[in-house]
């Protein structure tokens, strides 16, 4: 690459940065502040996106070529701030966007902490549960040695009616079972990002 062309790839990289951040409750962030305007915060919202591996950064994305990344996202970009069962028997998440998607139960996963997340909008961005979307799951699962699972703990990684996270998953490594639509749904182990 010439001397011009890496000066105007930093050129264009520098005005990407967007400088909003997402907190851990979903809200964005600009300079300090939370973006409380309801249109904007629409728009941004709209807008999340995730840049495709390798790269993999948040981004606030207007079409393919028209992006501006995300300075940080302290967890998830998007929170699930609640659940419920539908008539079909399957699990609505109800998303800091103000959307409420299908759970998709086979991106289910459960960190050292117990807190649940799941991916959404087309496996493009991850989802946390808060306790209360986390407790309409932790319904649905069960303990494969032990039968029907305590409930799993929420974005607090704690609640006073729930034990701790390595009650969730049994003694001899078994992992917890989501059962939905009468299958049953391995939930798999989040590794640290």
């Amino acid at each position: 690459m010439s001397d011009a062309a890496d000066e105007q790839a930093a050129w264009l990289d520098q005005i990407r940065r967007s400088g909003i951040r997402v907190d851990r409750e979903g809200h964005f962030v600009h300079a300090g502040a939370e973006v409380t305007h309801a249109g904007l915060k629409r728009a941004l919202y709209r807008w999340l996106d995730r840049l495709p591996p390798p790269d993999g950064r948040y981004v606030l994305r207007l079409d393919e070529n028209r992006f501006a990344y995300l300075e940080d996202v302290a967890d998830t970009p998007l929170v699930a701030g609640a659940a419920r069962i539908d008539a079909a028997g399957g699990v609505r998440l109800a998303l800091s966007d103000g959307s409420e998607e299908a759970l998709d139960p086979e991106t289910l996963t459960v960190d050292d902490a117990g807190v649940l997340r799941a991916w959404v909008r087309g496996g493009r961005l991850e989802a946390r549960l808060t306790t209360s979307a986390a407790a309409v799951v932790a319904d649905l699962m069960q303990d494969p040695q032990t039968g029907p699972a305590p409930p799993a703990m929420g974005s607090d990684g704690q609640s006073p009616s729930t034990p701790d996270a390595d009650t969730i998953v049994s003694e001899a490594g078994g992992r917890p079972l989501l059962r939905l639509g009468g299958r049953s749904y391995v939930i798999r182990s989040r590794s640290a990002t």
